[in-house]
């Protein structure tokens, strides 16, 4: 667990516009930053970045954050990652003793640079290889897209890597997955004639590998264990070099195999990625819809190309939310992407990746094929087998229109599909009028106390009103500053504190007003205490009403001591025109 205060510090120490501008070239636009947004397509600027505040807001998409926040979302990192790449960069050390050098355990720094040496060394044996040159020559792999993914070859005999490292029998060799132990004691290399695709992380860095064989030999496809750096349900092969062309795309292409995804990208279809031999998985999917708005898995038409299909479904019903998408392309009988893009090429390719069936309707097909719809049994089968996946589905939307297709095939009706799998109606009997709210007068307030947090100690909460989202978010940022030392706690630190709240909505909506419409600075207390004005007087009539139902329902000889002195007084206050 990464305390609090070192996530402040660390927010402290970093610019936003500095990291953002590394990746994204920035535009200095009056006293903010704007650039195309990074997070989906559009061709003039709605992405600002407030260097005063130190986080950024697209008036387009709405995505919002600070730096760590920008990390995970545009780079695909977990939280702990964000936090100790951003460590590494300010020279901060961990609070759990790891290195500030890229945030992490000395041991994990050290296999990475071990991989890292490794990957070179195949590099430089693929050079000399004929045979493996000419393979990949045969497969229409160019230098260029090899030198791009970093392949290498693995040359025959047990022990080449003794040639770059000078202990073959170091320990960390073996926990790297370089090198085996046999039955016998004896260590050789792992892979071995074979030609060496390396698997990257975010940040390109070497943590696995997957070698193909050269011949007939078995397996035919060999990875990496999983060890502390390469947890492979968690990564993805060609990633980090997809991911410009995902962004631009809107898209990214999952496909099976390490060579599908070089001869995509040989052909200019540059946003694939690959599965690393196992089903896809939740991390996985998650992973990737922080990159794009859709992904379409292609796999082969055959029963197990469907089967691993629908792993992928259920694999993305729990991360899947609007407005993302998910389609499923299925290939022709004995075509792969590599076969298929060679022979047809990138334009047919890609026609197929727009006509990908969509995932409602392939979650449709599948469970109705399993089912006798015309016999009352495979109609109750029908929807007892979609109930479960339902509950996991994370969009309601999605979710709304699977159950209505579900009724139109199971002739049950929409509220007997829903009841019957436990879902909360849809439609809800019609609520009696609510009033008509005057425009709110806490909105200004939230972009006060944001722009200035020092402010927050001198507000009296109970001028607040009850039950409005607004006031809700006024106190719980107010609560937010502070417990912080000093009570002042910037912005950007608490989006943090504050994400996944009830409130969240409602400050990022007053951010972006106060980056588009900040307070002058001399005119910010006088601001604040016109606000504090308009609460007294909103708590004045908020009184006297609740005094007057009670009034006309008791009459003033029902009223406490105390409520009545505060029923004249507030006669007193209308009277004199404050009301």
């Amino acid at each position: 667990m990464i305390p609090e205060s070192f996530i402040q510090e660390l927010l402290y120490r970093v610019d936003l516009v500095d990291l953002i501008d590394e990746l994204v070239p920035l535009k200095k636009a009056g006293a903010n930053y704007v650039a195309c947004c990074p997070f989906h397509h559009e061709k003039s600027p709605s992405f600002t970045v407030s260097p005063s505040k130190q986080f950024y807001h697209c008036f387009g998409c709405g995505a919002h954050g600070n730096a760590i926040g920008f990390l995970i979302e545009y780079s695909g990192l977990g939280f702990v990652d964000a936090v100790r790449e951003l460590a590494g960069r300010a020279a901060m050390e961990l609070p759990d003793g790891r290195a500030a050098g890229g945030g992490r355990a000395p041991q994990v720094q050290i296999l990475a640079e071990l991989m890292g040496r490794a990957a070179k060394f195949y590099c430089e044996q693929l050079r000399g290889c004929e045979r493996a040159i000419g393979y990949l020559k045969e497969r229409g792999v160019s230098g260029e897209i090899a030198r791009r993914f970093g392949i290498g070859y693995a040359a025959e005999g047990r022990q080449n890597l003794a040639r770059v490292f000078a202990d073959h029998a170091d320990a960390d060799l073996q926990l790297a997955g370089l090198v085996i132990k046999d039955e016998r004691g004896r260590l050789y290399d792992r892979f071995r004639d074979r030609v060496i695709f390396p698997i990257c992380n975010q940040k390109g860095e070497v943590i696995a590998f997957g070698g193909r064989v050269l011949g007939q030999g078995e397996p035919k496809y060999l990875n990496s264990p999983e060890t502390p750096l390469f947890e492979k349900g968690r990564e993805l092969f060609g990633l980090p070099q997809a991911r410009v062309a995902i962004r631009q795309a809107g898209t990214v292409i999952v496909v099976e195999g390490y060579l599908d995804v070089v001869a995509l990208a040989q052909h200019g279809v540059e946003n694939a990625v690959a599965t690393l031999g196992t089903a896809t998985s939740v991390a996985q999917v998650q992973k990737l819809l922080r990159q794009a708005d859709r992904i379409v898995f292609c796999f082969d038409g055959d029963a197990a190309g469907r089967k691993a299909a629908w792993r992928a479904l259920e694999s993305s019903l729990e991360v899947l939310a609007e407005p993302k998408s998910i389609a499923f392309a299925f290939l022709p009988e004995g075509e792969d992407p590599d076969s298929l893009v060679r022979q047809r090429g990138p334009e047919a390719f890609r026609a197929l990746m727009t006509q990908a069936t969509p995932l409602s309707e392939f979650f449709l097909r599948e469970l109705a094929g399993h089912c006798d719809l015309a016999s009352a049994e495979g109609r109750v089968k029908l929807i007892a087998e979609a109930k479960p996946l339902l509950l996991r589905l994370q969009s309601s939307m999605l979710r709304l229109q699977l159950v209505k297709r579900l009724a139109e095939l199971s002739a049950f009706s929409q509220a007997e599909v829903e009841h019957l799998c436990d879902l909360r109606p849809a439609v809800q009997s019609a609520p009696g009028r609510a009033r008509r709210q005057a425009p709110s007068l806490l909105r200004p307030l939230l972009r006060l106390l944001l722009q200035k947090p020092r402010l927050a100690s001198e507000l009296p909460e109970d001028l607040l009103p009850e039950g409005s989202a607004e006031a809700s978010a006024v106190r719980m940022l107010c609560a937010s500053i502070r417990s912080a030392p000093g009570g002042d706690l910037p912005y950007s630190a608490l989006l943090g504190r504050l994400q996944g709240s009830g409130c969240e909505d409602v400050l990022r909506a007053a951010a972006a007003e106060l980056m588009q419409q900040p307070f002058a600075e001399d005119e910010i207390d006088a601001e604040f205490a016109g606000a504090l004005s308009k609460l007294r007087e909103g708590s004045h009539r908020r009184t006297f009403q609740l005094l007057q139902e009670k009034v006309q329902k008791l009459g003033v000889s029902g009223l406490s001591s105390e409520e009545k002195q505060r029923y004249l007084q507030s006669i007193a206050v209308r009277g004199n025109g404050d009301g």
